[in-house]
């Protein structure tokens, strides 16, 4: 799935639960035998893989409990928005069960100045409070009746969007289950909010490479 650069050296790996057993072979194949310390896995060659339990899922403290505890079916509740767009829903393992997508339209900025870009700031705010409204609304729709059901809430799009929306009052009990990760997704549409279940549901792993420990060893971890 996907990979990013991480602070202070390696990279994010993103990888589906149905996958750990093949990805744990390709590591050792690339790196030679690891051993574990907890959910660390030190290589022969010195790289080494720290994995995080993924949202919903109950604690691990071994690759046999992660593996079991990413494979068990879960409930989480998705929340996308960015630029007015709002896409709601709930997945059931890797299948979407229910959902609503919308859009509120909110006006760009303009480079016109004085009364005119005070009058544009005013109705774009007037806009963008209004999209947030009608997005509450919508989760709570969507999400709030099942929210016990839920093992996680995971939002992405834009972060003040997502902040905005979770900060009615009435989705409080939302907000509670909300899990830290966030996923970067474009302007929320059906399409959109179906493959933002497969970034939900991944295990994530910080890969280090042997040289990568190396540098760490001398000037110290910047993440530690």
């Amino acid at each position: 799935m996907g990979e990013r650069a991480a602070a202070g050296g390696g990279k994010w790996v993103d990888v589906a639960p149905e996958r750990l057993p093949r990805w744990l072979e390709n590591f050792a194949r690339r790196h030679g035998p690891y051993r574990e310390t907890g959910l660390t896995l030190i290589a022969e060659d010195g790289a080494t893989a720290e994995w995080r339990t993924p949202p919903g899922a109950g604690q691990a403290a071994t690759m046999t409990e992660l593996i079991t505890e990413a494979r068990r079916p879960r409930r989480i509740g998705l929340l996308l928005a960015r630029k007015g767009a709002i896409a709601a829903g709930i997945a059931d393992g890797a299948e979407l069960i229910s959902s609503k997508v919308d859009r509120n339209y909110v006006q760009g900025r303009t480079a016109a100045g004085g009364w005119s870009q005070q009058r544009f700031a005013r109705r774009r705010d007037n806009q963008a409070k209004a999209a947030t409204a009608d997005g509450a609304g919508i989760v709570g729709r969507v999400l709030l009746p099942s929210v016990r059901d839920l093992a996680a809430l995971v939002t992405g799009g834009d972060r003040a969007a997502v902040d905005a929306i979770l900060a009615a009052p009435q989705l409080a009990p939302l907000a509670a289950v909300r899990v830290e990760r966030f996923l970067d997704v474009p302007e929320p549409r059906h399409a959109v909010l179906v493959s933002a279940i497969a970034g939900a549901r991944a295990v994530s792993v910080l890969v280090k490479e042997p040289a990568q420990n190396d540098v760490a060893q001398l000037f110290g971890d910047p993440e530690s």
